[in-house]
């Protein structure tokens, strides 16, 4: 795939009978890579957060824009990720064997301190971003976009030896004998491993709902009320958890377009924590300062290398 062009990827990227595996992630990322190498855009710095930065293309491509990208997440050499991928994928088949174990075995935790996972993961999401930034349609690919990294995060869990799978579910509403509400479940895996069957119209006790976005812009809301919702009218708690690429958007800053803002909604998380109910986990893979060290965020909210190393079990075994 080194020698195709923008086109070419982005005909990967919007192909829906592509992406079925990992690896169909790891070879787009890496043909992305050697094309910055190869046929490299403008590398623009944002003013005030130097470790986000941006491609401008050139004038084929109407010197487009691409989203800001964390340099301390993203590779930026194809032969340099292509290793830490490989490293991903062993490390997911010993997760899947020996479970929260493996943190506590020889080596584990030097690989841990290196946060590959994440950096891999945003890689290759935030890599079919930028080829679709490339070009104009840009609302029909932010679907697509979105539906790469539900299906990435799907892969990742299932390459741990769950169970994992999107669902629709009907709703009984309460009080209204025959009336049901569906209800759109981006994935759905099993505390016992062992999922109950796809055409279930409902979700077992021993199993855990979670929401993945690019961004919790505009949707931090609904999953607050998805797990308020599911609770009521199954009458039991239903585990939630979030999982988001990153709270990050272009802004204007004085007379450069390439400033950087945050879109998550802090006083709304904590309301909705505090109000309504508090989700059984929060994850991100580019987590932003306020997350860290603001100790009401820090206490609910988590990386997605701690997800799948630590949490997934707690939550598989609760």
């Amino acid at each position: 795939m080194t020698s195709l062009s923008l086109l070419d990827l982005r005909a990967s990227v919007i192909d829906r009978t592509a992406f079925d595996q990992l690896e169909d992630y790891r070879l787009l990322a890496s043909a992305y890579l050697n094309y910055l190498q190869s046929e490299p855009p403008v590398r623009i710095v944002s003013p005030g957060r130097s470790h986000y930065v941006f491609y401008q293309y050139n004038e084929a491509y109407g010197h487009r824009i691409t989203r800001p990208l964390n340099t301390q997440l993203f590779f930026n050499d194809a032969d340099t990720f292509n290793a830490a991928f490989n490293r991903f994928t062993t490390f997911l088949s010993d997760l899947a064997i020996r479970q929260a174990r493996l943190v506590d075995t020889s080596g584990t935790s030097q690989y841990l301190a290196t946060r590959e996972i994440n950096r891999v993961i945003y890689t290759m999401q935030q890599v079919a971003g930028c080829i679709v930034d490339a070009f104009p349609d840009s609302n029909q690919a932010r679907k697509r976009i979105g539906q790469l990294f539900e299906r990435l995060v799907n892969l990742v869990i299932g390459a741990i030896g769950l169970a994992c799978e999107p669902r629709t579910v009907r709703l009984p509403v309460p009080g209204f004998p025959g009336y049901a509400m569906p209800y759109e479940l981006d994935f759905v895996f099993s505390r016992s491993g062992a999922i109950t069957t796809k055409i279930t119209n409902s979700i077992h006790v021993d199993e855990i709902v979670g929401s993945v976005k690019t961004t919790s812009k505009d949707r931090i809301d609904k999953i607050f009320l998805d797990k308020y919702l599911l609770t009521k009218f199954l009458g039991r708690d239903i585990p939630v958890i979030a999982i988001f690429l990153h709270d990050v958007q272009r802004a204007r800053r004085g007379q450069s377009i390439f400033g950087v803002n945050s879109t998550f909604k802090s006083n709304h998380f904590l309301g909705y924590t505090v109000a309504l109910n508090r989700l059984d986990g929060v994850y991100y893979i580019d987590l932003a300062p306020e997350m860290m060290a603001n100790s009401l965020l820090n206490a609910e909210i988590r990386d997605f290398q701690q997800f799948i190393v630590r949490d997934i079990w707690r939550l598989i075994k609760a």
